[in-house]
């Protein structure tokens, strides 16, 4: 008889948990293998990231797109190039898009993710850079035309903000009290990251205000579902007033 099937029927839980640590287990080998054969930083760089993203995508509802991207809002402003940008690509285009590389409207993040080879200090800051680069950027919201009349502008919701990796430059991982210090220090009054994540070290957020997670086991798999979670309590992303980006076009240019 199928082993996997009888676990499944006599221990159900067991059987879940078994799975998720063999999914995660699998990741890490990849980040592992990568981290260990390619000799250029940059390289490895973004094929963890591609790793991440891939990972992301084939778990992620159909709704949510997920690239690496520069976000650009109505004004013209950029983001930093993002690691991983977590969109809605059903209501709103991407911008500008060549072969592997595109510009995601303001509007239409949901989330935005470094992927660094370990977590620490330096790479939280740096996330959080990151991060504040694209919340500094405008977002429109507009009026939705529906068959019953018309529903107010959506409000704008935080987008959320993260930090992924495969371990931790702490030996007790995400439950050191130098990263408890860390993650407490935002970079600006606005911007603190709402979750970290280290396949080999932990799983930290603080979705809900006041309410701090972590896992215990399961690392990958568990911040798979506070994501689930948390994208869920979003909603859909704002009405883009496309007049607003129109009206670059029509506007005179000012001079150097």
């Amino acid at each position: 008889m199928n082993n996997a099937k009888t676990k499944s029927d006599t221990d159900g839980e067991q059987y879940l948990k078994d799975s998720f640590q063999r999914e995660q287990e699998l990741l890490e080998s990849k980040l592992l293998f990568a981290n260990q054969n390619i000799t250029h930083n940059g390289e490895r760089g973004e094929v963890n990231e591609k790793h991440f993203i891939e990972y992301l995508r084939s778990h992620l509802p159909k709704r949510y797109s997920v690239d690496s991207a520069i976000v650009v809002d109505s004004n013209g402003k950029t983001s930093n190039q993002i690691d991983i940008v977590v969109y809605d690509n059903q209501y709103t285009p991407t911008l500008f898009a060549q072969q592997d590389f595109c510009y995601v409207p303001a509007e239409a993040v949901y989330a935005v993710i470094e992927v660094k080879p370990e977590v620490n200090r330096d790479y939280i800051e740096y996330a959080q850079k990151q991060a504040y680069s694209v919340e500094a950027l405008e977002r429109t919201s507009i009026e939705i035309t529906h068959a019953g009349g018309v529903y107010k502008p959506k409000p704008l919701f935080k987008i959320i903000t993260g930090l992924i990796a495969l371990k931790t430059g702490w030996q007790e991982g995400l439950a050191s009290n130098s990263f408890k210090d860390a993650i407490q220090m935002p970079y600006t009054n606005q911007t603190r990251l709402d979750f970290v994540t280290s396949l080999q070290g932990g799983h930290f957020d603080c979705f809900e205000k006041g309410n701090e997670h972590y896992s215990q086991q399961n690392h990958l798999t568990f911040f798979l579902f506070r994501l689930l979670s948390q994208l869920q309590s979003l909603g859909t992303v704002p009405a883009v007033d496309w007049n607003k980006y129109a009206n670059v076009l029509t506007e005179q240019s000012k001079p150097d």
